[in-house]
């Protein structure tokens, strides 16, 4: 497996992680998630973009 595809596989399963996560049990039926789990989620979104921009950018690096 080349990098680029690991890269984007790596990006994927941190996205899945972070949405997983936000549909714990805080999140029940009829229960609207609050701010802070907004604000964690939307963190974890942005740590799993950026890890696949670092991830990208290393790929064209190394060819």
């Amino acid at each position: 497996m080349t990098r680029r595809p690991a890269a984007a596989l790596a990006a994927l399963a941190l996205a899945a992680v972070a949405l997983l996560t936000a549909c714990g049990p805080a999140s029940g039926p009829g229960k609207a998630p609050d701010d802070a789990q907004v604000q964690q989620m939307q963190q974890k979104v942005d740590a799993a973009d950026s890890a696949a921009d670092r991830a990208d950018d290393n790929a064209g690096q190394d060819n």
